[in-house]
């Protein structure tokens, strides 16, 4: 244990919202999550943002009421919502600061027209290679491998996509056939536009605070924190697999976890349907080989074994980058709590959180971020 407590959580509608600047989107995330807290204010703030504007942490905070506090700006690719939610962690597991705020935030529809511009200082950037094509290529060689089919692939979105429709905040809701998944216009062969997550604008916050052993509370059991490792075509495993996996085990270990079959739901990172594959095997929620028959044959779905992204996941609650991670930290805590509603996993004790960015040539992934939140009674 961490000694560590979620207080509270909040978070913004997901969507296309370019009417609604940062500041409005950080309000209903910060207000909900201070309501749910039951704070006014904290003593530290960190915040998790990909591509928004220099200073824009202290201008939306500013305008919150939330000045003369340090205030920490953190950019980790897609983990950063749950990076500014370790260093939170930290903070408050070492006495550092007693009330700390995460906050993540992200409006991409401003930001770009389409896919997210390549960087062109990075040589895949350079040629062009965005993360739809990334996410093809390990689809591809996954279907050259026999380890997924098409069909099992497009079975994550009709899952994840049914999942939304019990979740009002989310992007994208709704009860589609394999074969209307895979009818949809081809993104990056063999990713079709309803195995790509939307493009999104949204807000996710949590304050964090010492656990006090309140019988409702939800504590965090273990967090850890990596970057990826060197990578390319020759490794064993597809991209973003070894990342996943040593985060998981560095996370499993900290927590003492006797086994996975304790862990009653997770939100993973599915920005693509074949990231949801690879991660549910990389944390050994699934066997190697079986990420894509779990999800077609209702394992990973509600009511299933492990349930895995009950808010719809990235593919249709959204995904804004900064706020991802702390609106998977939001659903986990409220299935905790027994609070979800229609998507609610009956019994939920002990939940994970998994993010994972990428972006940069020769490693296997940004960073991941794999945390484990627990109501202990």
């Amino acid at each position: 244990m961490t000694g560590v407590a979620v207080l509270g959580v909040g978070t913004s509608h997901f969507g296309r919202q370019p009417d609604r600047d940062l500041v409005a989107l950080a309000w209903d995330a910060v207000r909900e999550a201070f309501g749910d807290a039951g704070v006014e204010g904290v003593d530290a703030v960190w915040v998790g943002t990909v591509f928004a504007p220099a200073g824009v942490a202290q201008r939306v905070l500013r305008a919150l009421g939330i000045t003369g506090v340090p205030v920490v700006t953190v950019e980790n690719a897609c983990a950063s919502g749950t990076t500014a939610f370790a260093e939170a962690c930290e903070a408050v597991r070492t006495g550092r600061y007693r009330r700390v705020l995460a906050l993540g935030l992200e409006q991409m529809s401003t930001a770009f027209a389409g896919a997210i511009v390549p960087e062109a200082t990075d040589p895949e950037g350079r040629t062009g290679l965005a993360l739809p094509a990334l996410y093809a290529m390990s689809a591809a060689r996954l279907l050259h491998e026999d380890a997924v089919t098409r069909e099992q692939l497009a079975a994550v979105s009709v899952k994840n996509h049914a999942h939304a429709v019990h979740n009002p905040r989310a992007q994208y809701a709704g009860e589609y056939t394999v074969a209307q998944v895979l009818d949809s216009p081809m993104i990056a062969d063999p990713l079709t536009r309803l195995q790509c997550c939307p493009t999104s604008d949204g807000a996710a916050a949590a304050v964090l605070g010492p656990a006090a052993g309140g019988a409702d509370e939800v504590v965090v059991r273990s967090l850890a924190l990596k970057s990826g490792a060197a990578w390319n075509h020759r490794s064993p495993h597809v991209w973003g697999h070894d990342i996943v996996r040593d985060t998981a085990a560095a996370a499993y270990a900290q927590a003492g976890l006797d086994t996975l079959d304790d862990i009653d739901v997770g939100e993973v990172h599915d920005a693509f349907t074949v990231g949801e594959v690879v991660t549910t095997e990389a944390l050994g929620i699934t066997a190697p080989g079986d990420g894509g028959t779990a999800a077609a044959s209702g394992v990973t779905a509600l009511g299933g074994k492990t349930p895995i992204n009950p808010s719809g996941g990235l593919l249709s609650r959204g995904h804004p980058l900064g706020a991802t991670g702390l609106a998977q930290i939001a659903e986990i805590t409220w299935q905790l709590r027994g609070v979800a509603g229609a998507r609610q996993v009956d019994g939920a004790r002990l939940g994970l959180v998994e993010t994972m960015g990428g972006g940069v040539s020769g490693l296997d992934g940004n960073a991941c971020v794999v945390t484990l939140l627990e109501r202990p009674r």
